[in-house]
């Protein structure tokens, strides 16, 4: 738990309704919180699959022979199960967003404190990383991911400052970028303006939104009748995905229909959404974002 500690685990981990001997899918490994709970709720013929791209948590593997560990993007899903001849799954869990360790481990360049290089890459053998990306996108590029990815309705005027400064030095460390930006915030104000900063870049630098939109793809596909998906969201942008998949069975406002007009959503809502509790927001304040979503195929 010192690597990561798991969000809404009982809750989301219940969502899921394991059922004895059933196949289930952790698409987001991190510190094994969630795996290790649906080991215990899994008969001695079940199977868990699991993915995780970070090369940090290989301290954290499970030995247990019912889990099947991929070191790599869950976007491979469906190849992973056609790898391992299975052809559907009884529930997908999926807890997004970045891990504790990741932020605490100020050389992989995901917080905003002072003195480190500019990072946030999940997997560390990737090339493209925040460095490069804050001084090679162009200031529409920038402005549109501080506004989709953080709701920064500023998103301009943060861009337009970012581009004037990189012309006159490369901006590589974390002290360099908050200097940057501090006409944009007070001291009251300077942890949540940054955290959506940072966020924003984070999202871009993983592709993040683009692997959830192919996950859930895959999920639709993938997924046994009755099956459950449940996915915790920490933004507003993966959140939004997440809600019009269940509801409407697309990222659309309206829902695939027929040609008669019957919508084809293959899911059904489990409940709205949860959200942690006032005593897990007290032991965890990493916590306070979170929106667990769960839906059943039918």
């Amino acid at each position: 738990m010192s690597y990561h500690k798991p969000v809404l685990l009982s809750q989301s981990v219940d969502s899921l309704e394991i059922r004895d001997n059933g196949i289930y899918v952790d698409m987001t490994y991190g510190g094994g919180g969630h795996s290790r709970e649906i080991l215990k709720k899994l008969g001695s013929k079940g199977k868990l699959i699991a993915f995780d791209q970070d090369l940090d948590t290989q301290r954290n593997i499970i030995d247990d022979e019912r889990l099947f560990f991929f070191r790599q993007n869950n976007i491979f899903l469906m190849q992973t199960l056609e790898y391992l001849n299975v052809k559907k799954v009884d529930g997908i869990l999926a807890d997004l967003g970045v891990s504790s360790h990741q932020l605490d481990k100020k050389s992989r360049g995901f917080s905003f404190q002072h003195g480190h290089r500019l990072d946030m890459r999940m997997n560390q053998k990737q090339n493209f990383d925040a460095v490069e990306l804050i001084n090679s996108y162009s200031e529409d590029e920038l402005s549109n991911l501080f506004f989709l990815n953080g709701d920064l309705k500023n998103s301009k005027k943060i861009a337009k400052k970012i581009c004037v400064e990189r012309k006159n030095k490369k901006i590589v460390m974390t002290n360099h970028l908050n200097f940057v930006l501090d006409t944009f915030f007070s001291a009251k104000t300077k942890n949540s303006f940054l955290a959506r900063v940072y966020q924003s870049i984070r999202i871009e630098v993983n592709k993040e939104l683009e692997f959830l939109k192919e996950i859930l793809i895959q999920s639709k596909k993938l997924l046994s009748k009755n099956g459950i998906i449940s996915i915790i969201t920490y933004h507003s942008a993966e959140d939004r995905l997440v809600k019009r998949f269940f509801k409407n069975g697309c990222f659309d406002d309206e829902p695939v229909k027929d040609q008669f007009g019957n919508p084809l959503n293959p899911f059904k809502l489990k409940f709205q959404f949860l959200k942690p509790s006032e005593l897990e927001l007290k032991l965890n304040t990493r916590s306070r974002s979170a929106k667990l979503r769960s839906a059943m195929k039918i």
